[in-house]
């Protein structure tokens, strides 16, 4: 048992940090039990406050295919594949572009970036924005694309899908199966660009588990919760969580530039 303890490595986290962690991953399943998306954009944005992305990113990628994985077979019928296969190709052309950000661009102007993006997304969602048909191809390419950038350099390529389908004619049903379905594809795509950067470490193996519980006691929580709560007043809740996250997310980068201190790369 000590020699288990001793090969432990969690990257030098301190107890304060590491209960931090555990309430963020926490917060974030619970909002991914109930709307079935929504985990690693709200635990990425609220860690990157404390941790960089990198130390970050590849954990939270387990932990997402963990959660979505066993929804797959039930929302199987749901999903609209076509748009999923259009979808992947943009985020595969682009994901290694943002890979190669995560693991080479400064800290500052990533986590600026990061905020902005995230303010604009969750604004365009609370004011309604609605489409009265699917989009194209090439529009569907480039949601995917974008998807591919965020996805690799902040792990957080939510967003711009969860944008496309929730403004589109598919249905909820269908929306949220295709994001859970298009989630697992690009997450495992994902942690296989990162392993050829070498962003995969033991110490991400070590953070999954100890994140693996707290996000197992979210996402039970949130399905209970959603059977008597109000989801039209839940989502805006979380979209003003989202807008406040990156508030303080990108007014931290900003900053870093400001003082002069942009930070090494991620």
């Amino acid at each position: 048992m000590a020699s288990v303890i001793a090969a432990i490595d969690l990257g030098g986290m301190s107890a304060v940090l590491i209960a931090v962690s555990l309430i963020c991953v926490l917060g974030a399943a619970v909002v991914r039990g109930f709307s079935g998306f929504g985990f690693s954009l709200l635990s990425i944005t609220s860690l990157s406050l404390v941790m960089e992305p990198a130390e970050i990113v590849p954990s939270i990628f387990m932990l997402e295919i963990a959660a979505s994985l066993p929804l797959l077979p039930g929302i199987w019928r749901d999903v609209h594949w076509r748009s999923i296969g259009w979808l992947l190709l943009g985020y595969t052309v682009f994901v290694p572009f943002g890979v190669w950000l995560l693991a080479n661009a400064p800290v500052a102007p990533m986590k600026l970036a990061m905020g902005l993006f995230v303010i604009a997304t969750a604004i365009l969602l609370l004011r309604g924005f609605a489409l009265k048909r699917m989009p194209n191809r090439a529009a569907t390419l480039a949601a995917g694309g974008a998807s591919g950038l965020l996805n690799g350099a902040f792990g957080i390529g939510g967003p711009p899908v969860v944008l496309f389908y929730f403004s589109s004619p598919a249905g909820a049903a269908a929306g949220r199966a295709s994001i859970i379905a298009f989630f697992i594809a690009t997450d495992l795509l994902g942690l296989g660009f990162q392993a050829r950067e070498g962003l995969i470490t033991a110490t991400s193996f070590w953070r999954f588990l100890l994140f693996l519980p707290p996000l197992l006691i979210g996402v039970w929580i949130g399905n209970r919760g959603f059977k008597s709560a109000d989801p039209a007043l839940f989502r805006r809740i979380v979209l003003w969580l989202l807008v406040l996250l990156a508030v303080m997310t990108a007014g931290q980068g900003l900053f870093q530039l400001w003082s002069g201190s942009p930070g090494a790369s991620i």
